[in-house]
């Protein structure tokens, strides 16, 4: 299955002042990367998000969000967004800033 452009689309819109970020197609989907770290990116439908370790805990808790497994192994500070979790623009920029916060802080 494809990733959601339409998803994409929304969240390459909420990106277009963030002058670090690149976008590259990879797990089917495509991802948002700072100086080469994931941040944020779309499998299928869903919104992943690189939270890391301090969030993750607290981020499976929040309504229609799992862990981020496509291959059976479940990714340890990454989380999967399901449609009803995004779909109002406040909500996405969130996840959006969460995934960026820990991306970035990879960096310094």
């Amino acid at each position: 299955m494809a990733y959601d452009e339409g998803l994409a689309f929304r969240v390459e819109s909420l990106m277009s002042k963030e002058t670090d970020i690149i976008s590259q197609k990879m797990f089917g989907g495509i991802g948002y990367l700072s100086n080469g770290n994931m941040t944020c990116g779309i499998f299928e439908d869903f919104l992943i998000v690189r939270v890391g370790p301090e969030l993750y805990q607290q981020s499976l808790k929040s309504k229609h969000v799992k862990e981020f497994d496509i291959t059976g192994k479940a990714m340890n500070g990454w989380v999967m967004v399901d449609s009803p979790g995004i779909s109002e623009d406040e909500d996405l920029l969130e996840w959006v800033k969460k995934g960026l916060s820990f991306g970035r802080s990879l960096s310094d």
